[in-house]
């Protein structure tokens, strides 16, 4: 439990960091007010969420902080991707500095509120499926989860990160920025893929669900 605290302090801490770097620095001000709003509607909720699963489910938060791929097709979706994710937030710096985009106010406060409630559906999931973890792994224990959202598609974690991602650029205000948060669910398309792959391989009882859920991430449709 303490190496996981320790771990979750650095995570936290790296995140002033990465707004510092990423997003203020491109935009040569501290004044930019968009970087604070979107950032505080994730992160107080993060604490509380933190808090919430430090004492009723550790081992979630465990898996959360794996990083690394076991899958040759996963590590280069996820070199690719955070490429793009990294463009995605540096652009709206070198927006805000040059003036490239005009997003009235109350466009930027619809896309925060977005954001808000597609993490707030994020963490619904994580309650739900407490295997949700950032690599593609089944462990030794894990079951299939068919309550929930997941009784209506199979990646319900999927559909709230990408309304997260066409937000973002809108909360940041740049019109810029939307191109490559765009592309970011093509790899999540790819990831999702490769995930069925493994799963309907590895964990016992997945390939029945897949035939009782038709549906990945959009009802009716994919």
């Amino acid at each position: 439990m303490k190496k996981l605290k320790i771990k979750i302090i650095i995570r936290l801490a790296l995140l002033p960091l990465f707004i510092g770097v990423v997003i203020l620095l491109p935009a040569g001000t501290f004044n930019f007010w968009h970087v604070y709003v979107y950032f505080g509607v994730l992160f107080i909720p993060m604490i509380f969420v933190i808090f919430y699963f430090l004492k009723k489910d550790p081992k979630f938060l465990e898996r959360r902080m794996k990083i690394k791929e076991q899958q040759k097709q996963q590590k280069k979706i996820i070199f690719f991707s955070t490429f793009i994710y990294l463009l995605g937030f540096i652009l709206p710096g070198f927006d805000y500095r040059f003036g490239w985009s005009n997003i009235p106010i109350i466009v930027v406060i619809t896309a925060d509120i977005i954001v808000f409630f597609s993490y707030i559906f994020i963490i619904y999931v994580f309650k739900v499926n407490s295997y949700a973890s950032r690599v593609i792994e089944v462990d030794k224990d894990q079951t299939v989860i068919s309550t929930g959202p997941y009784s209506i598609i199979r990646h319900p974690m999927y559909l709230g990160v990408i309304v997260m991602y066409l937000a973002t650029p809108i909360a940041l205000g740049s019109y810029w920025a939307i191109i490559p948060f765009a592309l970011l669910p093509i790899f999540l398309v790819q990831r999702i893929l490769n995930e069925e792959k493994i799963l309907s391989e590895q964990l016992v009882g997945y390939k029945e669900y897949c035939k009782k859920v038709k549906f990945r991430i959009i009802p009716f449709i994919w």
